[in-house]
């Protein structure tokens, strides 16, 4: 088991930064891709960024692509997404996730564990 507590969210102006943590414990989680996902009130969960196992190849979604940052520290077993440039339709709780696949991923059904999300609102 992979235990996933996610940290960060908050309510923020549209132009301001946030930065979500994600502290990973359990069973060999410093292997894994992990990504972040988010899922706004009425819509679907959707992708936003994923980083490999050794902490490169790092992909995004179109929609954050230049604003939000993907980044890990192995040695601490934590996972960061820095957004900048907030917009209100980043407004969503933030899930962060793990894959026993050890390369970046965007599919969610990949990913085995997830946290219990962090909310943000962002306010315009």
């Amino acid at each position: 088991q992979v235990q996933l507590v996610e940290s960060g969210g908050g309510l923020v102006q549209a132009g301001g930064s946030l930065r979500l943590s994600c502290a990973a414990s359990g069973r060999t989680s410093s292997n894994r891709a992990m990504g972040w996902f988010r899922q706004a009130p009425g819509k679907e969960r959707q992708f936003v960024a994923a980083i490999s196992w050794r902490g490169d190849l790092p992909d995004y979604a179109i929609s954050v692509k230049g604003r939000f940052t993907i980044s890990r520290d192995n040695a601490k077993n934590t996972v960061y997404l820095q957004m900048n440039s907030l917009k209100p339709e980043d407004t969503a709780v933030y899930y962060c996730a793990a894959t026993a696949e050890r390369f970046t991923t965007a599919r969610a059904r990949i990913y085995d564990y997830w946290g219990q999300g962090t909310q943000v609102t962002v306010s315009s």
